[in-house]
């Protein structure tokens, strides 16, 4: 019965057919495998390099360091919400309610924040665990009660709309963040040392986690990666990490404002926020048993049922991660504008995040994704809307980018049901 589960559960990282030995035999295991529709993010890679050198030729000022964080700093609330609902996706579910959620959790952080002058670690762990009780209360009424989560999460998508109104006061109002190190998460940037010391432990702890599993797979008899690979990916990880942070830290202050001792650099708070975010989920779907009883029942739950993996619990637990995501979206959208309004989270939060996960590569069917899906199709959207919003001036402006990120989901979705009769015609 595992071997039937494993079969289904085609995208999950821990099925591979055979470990390649050489360079050359891992190029030609992609290559074989994107030929049978397991292509993964590869779409939003090519997306990223071709967006980048249109608005590159057709704005000569677009690759500036103003506009390198900046997208980086507007792409944060939707990559965080997407790469909770890869979870919720890879069991081929769906959650409408996720940026109602953060926008209420993080206006619930908030309010604790300003009105009850709690510490701001306290303020996170307030907006993430009112994130995490709601999410209990959906996954229970998806997998305890049976209700489809289009309806549940549509239901919730009304109510928590009215719960935002009773945090905030008023349906109206907003709540102004005060604390600074709130209004840091979105906008405020790292020094340029501590840019560097993040970097050097990343590429090492990196390196240590590889050759930690290379050993203990070698121990156990097992085929390992090529060592030329594995340095490979090491070197990439230093190589782009260190021009990431170099130009984060060049100076982006103007003139006038270098002379009044203001100076603007260093990599923004939202990088290692997302890249610490970014291992544990990836950490808890590749290398736990959890991750594997995800993709067990995101490919077939019946079977999944049959070899005793409790699914209930899992369709639970993907809803509660997703809302607890939300609950950190939230607060970097709150972040990024200052405060928390009832107008947040009921318009294109929850449609970008979905759009960001499928775009990297997630399959609306289930069973396949990975959390970095999420951000590489953050990025890719990310990049589309402000280079659109530079290139079209005038008031049609955010008209035209709807309609060209409307298109480009639907190519993304297209790709994903493609590459799955490419799979099931080879199998």
């Amino acid at each position: 019965m595992s071997e039937l589960i494993d079969s289904r559960a085609d995208a999950a990282p821990t099925v591979t057919a055979a470990v390649p030995r050489t360079l050359g035999e891992t190029f030609n295991n992609y290559r074989s495998r994107v030929r049978t529709g397991e292509i993964g993010s590869l779409p939003a890679v090519i997306g990223i390099v071709l967006l980048v050198v249109i608005f590159s030729i057709a704005q000569p000022g677009f690759l500036t360091l103003s506009s390198f964080v900046s997208i980086l700093q507007e792409a944060a609330p939707t990559i965080t919400l997407a790469m909770g609902l890869v979870f919720v996706l890879l069991l081929g579910e769906i959650d409408l309610s996720a940026g109602v959620v953060g926008s209420t959790a993080a206006a619930f952080g908030a309010i604790l924040s300003v009105k009850h002058g709690i510490a701001w670690p306290i303020a996170i762990l307030g907006a993430a665990a009112f994130g995490a009780v709601a999410g209990t209360l959906l996954g229970w009424l998806r997998a305890r009660i049976g209700i489809p989560s289009f309806v549940v999460t549509l239901a919730a998508f009304i109510s928590f709309q009215g719960a935002q109104i009773l945090v905030i006061g008023s349906s109206s109002g907003q709540v102004s963040i005060t604390d600074k190190t709130l209004l840091l998460l979105d906008n405020g940037r790292i020094s340029p040392v501590l840019g560097w010391v993040y970097l050097v432990i990343g590429v090492l702890g990196y390196a240590a986690v590889k050759f930690v599993q290379a050993a203990s797979r070698r121990r156990q008899g097992l085929a390992n990666e090529p060592t030329s690979v594995l340095a490979l990916r090491i070197a990439a990880l230093a190589i782009g990490g260190a021009i990431f942070v170099y130009f984060c830290n060049v100076d982006e202050a103007l003139d006038w404002q270098k002379r009044e001792g203001i100076h603007i650099r260093g990599v923004p708070w939202v990088a290692p926020i997302i890249a610490v975010l970014l291992i544990i989920l990836t950490f808890a779907l590749s290398k736990t048993r959890y991750g594997r009883h995800v993709y067990a029942v995101g490919g077939n739950d019946e079977a999944a049922r049959r070899a005793g993996i409790p699914v209930r619990l899992i369709r639970t637990s993907v809803f509660v991660i997703c809302s607890t995501m939300a609950g950190f979206s939230g607060l970097f959208l709150a972040s990024q504008l200052n405060g928390v309004n009832t107008q947040e989270g009921g318009g294109n939060v929850l449609l970008l995040a979905v759009a960001a996960a499928v775009i990297g590569g997630t399959s609306l069917m289930g069973g396949r994704g990975r959390v970095v899906d999420a951000v590489l199709g953050g990025l890719a959207l990310a990049i589309l809307q402000y280079g659109m919003s530079d290139l079209i001036k005038g008031g049609n402006a955010s008209a035209y980018q709807f309609i060209i990120t409307g298109i480009v989901l639907l190519l993304a979705a297209a790709v994903d049901a493609l590459s799955r009769h490419a799979g099931r015609s080879t199998s």
